[in-house]
């Protein structure tokens, strides 16, 4: 498929103040596009524009409250004149097992992952119509397979999944492209966050190669800048993702036999779990919220 250069271009990057979007944010000003940088960490979001290569600016917003997003999506507008890529990238997770964990922590991973992303897209699309240009969904292997533990998170990015696959049917005659990113276990805060938890750790570890592994964070991000540039439909942070498409539908039963002999294995362990979210997107995120109540 050709590709579209970048020079120019409008790129609008959510949950950019650190991990995939951070770097994403800096490669694609690296390549010449122009920036504006989304999420909850205002000191953050202003360090990496300072650093970008190109013209850029920063908002700090919500992506679950619909106004700020529409009033975001408004000002990029003026800023830049335009908007040629919305990469819906905010997202946040816990951990443990269901019965035991927080629904405000649950409820929320869902809200930020699934309710934000479709709200980004709401707010952008009317700009993405006039550009024809491009949406890209950032999901997960928790998309394509379950796992437990993880009962939210891979809700949430199975829901993103089939809600950009739904979206890209509905506006691709109008010259928006919609694309699906899977990412494994990268180097984020996130996971390094997740990994703190001992029984966390080690169940990941307890998963089939490749899945076990920690991937570096630079080499995902090369693969998701070369999906923008192609307009991807799917766009794999590792290589071996594809492969996972065409057996997905054997995952959950193969999940279900594995997963409880594991569950069982480690339940003596798994009491006073933390279950809040993870990592430091996570802090920032309950953060702004207590902010915010006050």
């Amino acid at each position: 498929m050709s590709r579209v250069g970048l020079e120019g271009q409008v790129a609008v990057v959510t949950g950019a103040a650190r991990g995939v979007g951070e770097l994403l944010a800096r490669k694609l000003s690296a390549r010449g596009a122009r920036v504006a940088l989304v999420g909850l960490e205002e000191e953050a979001l202003k360090e990496v524009s300072g650093r970008l290569h190109t013209d850029s600016a920063h908002w700090y917003a919500d992506v679950t409250d619909r106004e700020a997003m529409t009033r975001v999506a408004r000002e990029v507008k003026e800023r830049f004149g335009k908007v040629d890529i919305v990469v819906a990238n905010a997202g946040v997770a816990n951990g443990g097992p269901f019965a035991d964990s927080d629904p405000e922590a649950w409820r929320r991973v869902i809200e930020v992952n699934l309710i934000g992303s479709a709200v980004t897209a709401r707010a952008f699309l009317p700009v993405l119509t006039e550009s024809r240009g491009y949406l890209l969904q950032i999901a997960s292997l928790a998309a394509i397979t379950p796992a437990p533990m993880m009962t939210a998170y891979c809700a949430s990015k199975a829901g993103v999944e089939a809600y950009a696959h739904s979206l890209r049917a509905e506006v691709g005659h109008q010259g928006v492209r919609v694309g699906v990113g899977y990412l494994s276990w990268t180097d984020t805060d996130m996971v390094r966050g997740a990994d703190q938890d001992e029984v966390m750790r080690e169940l990941r570890q307890r998963l089939p190669w490749p899945a076990n592994k920690t991937y570096p964070l630079g080499p995902a991000v090369d693969r998701i800048v070369a999906g923008i540039e192609r307009r991807s439909a799917h766009v794999y942070g590792q290589r071996w993702l594809r492969g996972m498409q065409g057996v997905r539908g054997y995952l959950p039963a193969l999940i279900g036999t594995v997963g409880q002999r594991e569950m069982k294995r480690f339940a003596p362990r798994l009491q006073g779990m933390r279950t809040g979210l993870v990592g430091a997107g996570g802090a920032a995120d309950e953060e702004a919220r207590v902010t915010h109540r006050h």
